[in-house]
């Protein structure tokens, strides 16, 4: 009795690659449930929390300051080439390229726009919620510090929440939020965690951010992920819209294709037959023969007509008149027709 081979890692790797025959009917899309609710309305709640601490100069600032005096890119400065790389998983543009390619993979093999959609309408409510914030409060970096002991807000800053931060969590957050079993979302949130973590502490170490900063940045990007499900319904709708455009271009496409595909008529049925020419006179003296081919018996109506046939001689050049017959009986009056080759 034979079996069929187990499927390697490789081959079942090889085999998601593929794309699927159609869309899946159960794709996971998440839902504002009470859970996801509270812990909306706590994280909101922990977010003015920490606006409110900086604003009044609490102890929050002071352990800033305390922090930004030890320096800690001077205290462990062999870390600080592989820390200049590892920020770069904060950052937006990097970021978005890898996380575009996966869900465009993934959009691609489930016959659905919705991972993209998800991602721009998430850096979509991440730029506008981190860039009002930042703008508002005006709060300065470490480096660029006026007064020691003061929180640095309104002097024009633009760090405070940290944009390094709040990028990383969205950015790696999207793929939990977009995975497909419970065991792959968990797995993930705690990658895209540990991934946001690390670039928060990172900007404290170089000292681009105060604390607070990378605090209010982990809680911005919280916010963005936790209020997705609200976005939902505005998703499908953009992905209905968006298929119903790509069939209407793609019909208008086939139509112009086959509009240039279509057989043209011979020119012969295009151009309309010419009027028959006049025959010119005879010159004077010379036989003329009278075309019968229309209505000899044995052909068909109008056979032969509207040609004319010349009068020449066989064996001779083009254009020559056949000389006129001397068998031929002359009329009484007329004095007979002297030879084409006369002297």
């Amino acid at each position: 009795m034979r079996t069929e081979p187990t499927p390697g890692r490789l081959a079942r790797l090889f085999a998601r690659l593929d794309r699927e025959p159609e869309r899946p009917a159960s794709l996971h899309v998440p839902v504002m449930s009470r859970h996801r609710l509270v812990l909306l309305l706590a994280t909101l709640g922990f977010y003015m929390a920490i606006v409110v601490a900086v604003a009044a100069t609490t102890v929050l600032v002071r352990f800033d300051w305390q922090l930004m005096f030890f320096r800690p890119y001077q205290q462990w400065p062999e870390v600080h080439a592989f820390l200049d790389y590892l920020v770069v998983l904060g950052q937006r543009g990097p970021t978005a390229v890898m996380v575009l390619a996966w869900l465009g993979w993934r959009s691609w093999r489930q016959h659905t726009l919705r991972p993209l959609l998800v991602l721009g309408a998430s850096l979509l409510l991440l730029n506008i919620t981190v860039g009002a914030a930042k703008i508002g409060m005006g709060r300065l970096g470490p480096h660029y510090a006026t007064l020691i002991g003061s929180n640095e807000m309104g002097k024009g800053g633009d760090i405070f929440p940290s944009g390094h931060t709040a990028n990383a969590v969205v950015t790696w957050g999207i793929l939990a939020y977009l995975a497909a079993t419970p065991r792959a979302r968990r797995y993930l949130s705690a990658g895209s965690a540990i991934v946001s973590l690390s670039v928060g502490l990172t900007t404290v170490y170089l000292g681009t951010h105060w604390l607070s900063d990378v605090v209010l940045g982990w809680a911005a990007g919280l916010l963005v992920l936790l209020a997705l499900p609200w976005c939902e319904p505005l998703i499908a709708r953009a992905e209905v819209l968006l298929f119903r455009l790509r069939d209407a271009w793609r019909a208008r496409r086939s139509t112009v294709v086959d509009a240039a595909g279509a057989p043209v008529a011979p020119v012969s049925q295009l151009v309309e037959p010419s009027a028959p020419t006049a025959r010119p006179a005879p010159a004077p003296g010379t036989a003329v023969r009278k075309d019968t081919s229309a209505a000899s018996p044995g052909h068909g109506p109008g056979r032969g007509a509207g040609r004319v046939r010349p009068e020449r001689a066989p064996g001779t050049a083009g254009g020559v008149r056949r000389p006129p017959s001397t068998d031929r009986a002359v009329p009484r009056g007329q004095n007979p027709a002297r030879p084409v080759a006369g002297g």
